[in-house]
């Protein structure tokens, strides 16, 4: 099982509903362990560095659609 995103973090991903199905060391990847499996070690910080970079550059845009429905 692959989950690419952590809604815990900065906790460890821990669905109480895997614990009894999966072997949660063996059997699935979550966050950082799934981003270096797909592109090997140092991924998940690239990747965490390239949405950074793309939120800042789409940041004024972003806020001005989004802006449209807050007024609402």
């Amino acid at each position: 099982m692959a989950i690419p995103y952590n809604p815990y973090e900065p906790k460890p991903y821990e669905r109480w509903t895997l614990r009894r199905m999966l072997d949660l060391q063996e059997d699935r990847f979550a966050e950082k362990g799934f981003w270096e499996f797909l592109g090997g070690e140092g991924a998940y910080p690239q990747l965490l560095d390239a949405l950074e970079q793309a939120g800042i550059e789409l940041r004024s845009g972003l806020d001005a659609y989004f802006g449209k429905y807050a007024q609402a």
